[in-house]
């Protein structure tokens, strides 16, 4: 495993970032799921970051840094995606079983096609406005994180117990994109709403 809290280029304390991501504000099977996985967790203590309900999220696309961003751009960024997304329907999404990343617990999404589908749609509403779609279309895996790793150090103690679980996937409700300012300063993502979109 590796320690997730590295800086990122561009990133420090204070900075804040304007992303598009997924959120799960009272889904309550995705609260369950995620609970239950930090359970399970706990007894490694703080070689993991558990992520708390308020702060379980989809990543999805990035636009930049706050103070790099025109306010302007943003807002018709929102404008645009509000047009295009109204064209993807609501869609039901299967959340679970985990997987290891060196750098995080994820779950696994089902299906990963109507996500890839939300993310196209903004990546479009942002070349429309800004000329060019920051980070690359290539390489997305739709997932949703349960636990950040904290340091640096074998994989077993974590793979032990997820290799001992079954629990039942969660069902969530996607209905809208939200564009958020992100910020890491705590050692976990935290954000303002921005703007919320609806599909379909």
């Amino acid at each position: 495993m590796r320690n997730h809290w590295w800086w990122r280029p561009g990133w420090s304390v204070g900075r804040r970032f304007y992303t598009w991501h997924l959120t799960f504000e009272g889904q309550e099977d995705v609260h369950r799921l995620a609970a239950e996985y930090r359970s399970a967790l706990a007894p490694l203590g703080d070689i993991l970051t558990p992520i708390p309900d308020q702060w379980l999220h989809l990543t999805m696309q990035g636009v930049g840094f706050v103070g790099e961003t025109k306010e302007e751009d943003v807002n018709a960024i929102v404008e645009a995606a509000h047009a295009h997304l109204a064209a993807v329907p609501a869609f039901d999404l299967r959340i679970g079983p985990a997987v290891l990343d060196p750098e995080a617990v994820l779950l696994q999404v089902d299906p990963d096609s109507a996500v890839r589908t939300v993310r196209n749609s903004i990546r479009t509403a942002i070349g429309e406005v800004l000329g060019e779609i920051p980070e690359k279309a290539e390489g997305f895996t739709p997932h949703v994180s349960v636990a950040y790793s904290a340091q640096d150090g074998p994989t077993s103690p974590i793979r032990q117990i997820l290799g001992g679980l079954s629990l039942t996937p969660a069902q969530a409700r996607i209905s809208s994109a939200e564009l958020i300012v992100i910020h890491r300063d705590n050692q976990m993502y935290e954000w303002e709403p921005f703007a919320k979109v609806p599909l379909g």
